[in-house]
């Protein structure tokens, strides 16, 4: 059964469509990228996925069910923004994840803050940006979950932090569990994908395997991502 399945979805903000019509099926075990543009969809379809929006038409199925309340017990989420409260410190928030998520592993979540060497009793608003971004990642990683959807988890911090960020996310998820990132800094984390998608005007312009990709097309992720956007204009 696919974890992340997507039937002929739309969703339209006024006259403008977010996503036009969007399929696609995410197996379980697999890092996927969702790439595309500014503006193309990603973060209404994290949304969606994560049952804080609805589909003006079509489906989607996590783990064969509909977004709801059994979807969010198996979905660790990161937005695009900073969520955490400012006033809490690292204590404070595993004690609040452990309170709202039953398969919070506080003992992995330890294991990654101590490598940070932070101060853990430090609130969040006296961190940099940087110690921020992997803090907040470090909470959602250590979910034991089945399906974790990362927006945005590279963008705008430098690069030392993004190979921090995604040595995380490759050491640990769950092999059995799923892994969706948004991204449009394709070179970065392309190294740690198995599977991609395209997605340009809110519509599924390919979906392959990153071995597909390089062996049919002789290609990085990155180059034929920028050959494909470039023919459609949209880059």
């Amino acid at each position: 059964m696919a974890i992340f399945e997507c039937a002929e979805i739309k969703k339209h903000y006024g006259s403008n469509f977010a996503l036009n019509g969007f399929s696609v099926k995410v197996e379980p075990g697999r890092i996927v990228g969702l790439l595309g543009p500014n503006g193309s969809g990603k973060t209404t379809l994290m949304k969606l996925a994560n049952g804080l929006l609805t589909c003006d038409s079509g489906e989607i199925l996590i783990n064969g069910e509909k977004p709801g309340k059994n979807s969010k017990m198996i979905i660790s989420y990161l937005p695009d923004k900073n969520y955490l409260p400012n006033w809490m410190n690292c204590d404070k928030l595993m004690d609040f994840f452990a309170d709202f998520y039953a398969d919070f592993d506080r003992q992995r979540a330890e294991v990654m803050l101590s490598g940070l060497g932070l101060d853990r009793k430090q609130p969040i608003r006296q961190m940099s940006k940087g110690t921020r971004e992997k803090v907040q990642l470090i909470m959602v990683m250590s979910r034991r979950a089945k399906l974790y959807l990362l927006d945005e988890p590279i963008g705008g911090v430098d690069p030392a932090t993004r190979d921090y960020i995604l040595e995380t996310i490759i050491r640990n998820y769950d092999t059995d569990a799923s892994v969706i990132i948004s991204t449009h800094l394709i070179s970065d984390v392309e190294k740690i994908l198995d599977d991609v998608i395209f997605i340009d005007k809110g519509k599924n312009v390919l979906f392959s395997s990153v071995d597909d990709i390089r062996s049919q097309h002789n290609r990085s992720v990155d180059e034929y991502f920028r050959e494909v956007f470039r023919c459609s204009g949209s880059y």
